[in-house]
């Protein structure tokens, strides 16, 4: 069975962007955070971020 691409309601720090890709791929969350802090330091990882935000769904 495929896991959906959706923002969990537990385990998220901000939105839950980074805990529901993790989720998705299977990776660490912690991994997710530190790619999105280190592309954040080259201005990319914010942006990113707040397209994701926008275009995962939250899940019920």
């Amino acid at each position: 069975m495929e896991r959906s691409l959706v923002r969990p309601p537990r385990g998220r720090v901000i939105a839950g962007v980074c805990a529901g890709l993790a989720d998705r791929f299977g990776i660490s969350r912690t991994l997710v955070r530190i790619g999105f802090v280190f592309f954040g330091l080259f201005g990319v990882g914010e942006l990113a971020y707040i397209v994701l935000w926008i275009l995962i769904p939250k899940a019920e």
